[in-house]
């Protein structure tokens, strides 16, 4: 068997060569999971957004069907043959009171979410 021989400078550019090689594939390893783990992040914060929107939208819808209703009952209110019964008047005062009680939730939601924001 043959025996090589190598001088100082040899050694030690095969020992960086060596060493490189190693450290150069988990380089890239890493650089993709890192690019994995950003684009679900990314996705998750897009997600995030459109759920965001949605709610956001559930509520508008939810108080345009409580003005359309409170409307609709306010002119049937003053139809001089309607003979609106006290449920119409206790329909108002629930739609009334959920309106407010939602306000009142999401101006809580406000300060919790800017005290939060303000940690």
């Amino acid at each position: 068997m043959g025996s090589i021989t190598l001088n100082f400078g040899q050694f030690i550019a095969a020992f960086i060569a060596a060493m490189g090689i190693p450290s150069a594939v988990m380089g890239l390893i890493i650089w993709q999971l890192e690019r994995k783990i950003a684009k679900r992040e990314s996705n998750a914060e897009e997600q995030a957004k459109a759920q965001e929107d949605l709610f956001l939208l559930l509520i508008q819808s939810t108080a345009a069907a409580i003005a359309l209703g409170e409307a609709t009952a306010k002119a049937v209110q003053r139809i001089p043959d309607a003979h609106c019964n006290g449920d119409m008047h206790a329909a108002l005062n629930y739609a009334a009171e959920i309106k407010h009680k939602q306000k009142d939730f999401l101006a809580a939601q406000g300060i919790h979410a800017l005290h939060q924001d303000g940690k």
